[in-house]
């Protein structure tokens, strides 16, 4: 294993428990209030990379600003269901259920004329079996915490295409830093007009806000930028996949959750499915004719 794998699975790991500390910091913030500094933070930690990392792509400032706005809208959305389905359900089903973004990029991708392989085909159908398995109770009913998480993946789909799209024209580290700035105007805004955040809430939650909005933003993503120089793009998202096992591991580790013998097999399926369909394959040789 190289240094760059250990990035990745570094990453993996800080993405999965920061589900534990969003559950922990609601014990005193809102879940807008908790977004707003979140995204702030994280916003204020990437701009230091800028010194850091030099951009050597050439902008297209109209996509740059126009892109981070929708990109920022999405993850706003996104980290807002996220948030608050946490307070409905445990770490371990919302970052199962988060994850299942790898799984409907593909579907939403088919439709944009995306091509797919069949491999991949075959791991969304044991990600979407996973899926009701874990959150499908008796009577089909389904968990209020389950759901806004599902919603929630929708959102991380759309920004997983977006940003796909918006990679070709901009550099990653100014699109990061413009689309966590709309998102944490556009939290502030929904913080102050639903809650009533108060300095004295921030500072009693203010560890999970620093591991949420530094570890899992600033850190995380230095980490998965190396990692991902060296390590094929399937290969990296394999990897990535991994952060729902450390967010099920954080929550028994540290707020004793547990699984029943259904969600643990609806969590292995999807697992499984995730992995089948980032399974890196190998190239097949082109034969050259010979005249």
């Amino acid at each position: 294993m190289s240094i760059s794998h250990v990035f990745l699975w570094a990453t993996a790991a800080i993405w999965g428990l920061a589900f534990v500390a969003q559950s922990v910091g609601m014990e005193s913030l809102g879940p807008h209030s908790f977004n707003a500094v979140r995204f702030l933070l994280a916003t204020l930690s990437l701009l230091p990379l800028l010194l850091i990392f030099k951009i050597k792509q050439s902008q297209n400032n109209t996509k740059l600003w126009l892109g981070g706005l929708a990109a920022g809208s999405c993850l706003f959305l996104g980290f807002t269901c996220q948030q608050i389905g946490l307070q409905y359900t445990t770490a371990g089903n919302a970052g199962f259920i988060t994850s299942m973004y790898i799984v409907f990029v593909p579907i939403l991708g088919l439709m944009l004329g995306h091509k797919t392989e069949r491999h991949t085909w075959v791991g969304v159908g044991l990600a979407l079996i996973g899926l009701y398995s874990l959150t499908v109770g008796p009577n089909l009913s389904v968990n209020k915490g389950d759901a806004i998480e599902l919603l929630g993946t929708f959102f991380w789909t759309g920004h997983v295409l977006l940003i796909s799209y918006l990679s070709r024209y901009v550099s990653a580290l100014p699109l990061s830093i413009v689309q966590f700035s709309v998102a944490t105007v556009l939290a502030a805004l929904t913080a102050f007009t639903l809650e009533a955040p108060t300095i004295e809430g921030i500072k009693m939650a203010w560890w999970p806000l620093v591991y949420a909005g530094v570890a899992s933003s600033g850190i995380a993503f230095t980490l998965q930028t190396l990692g991902q120089k060296n390590v094929s793009p399937s290969v990296s998202a394999l990897i990535l996949s991994s952060e729902a096992v450390f967010a099920v591991l954080g929550g028994w580790i540290f707020m004793e959750e547990m699984l029943s013998t259904r969600a643990l097999v609806g969590c292995g399926f999807i697992m499984t499915g995730m992995i089948i369909s980032q399974w890196p394959r190998k190239a097949i040789p082109t034969k050259v004719a010979v005249s």
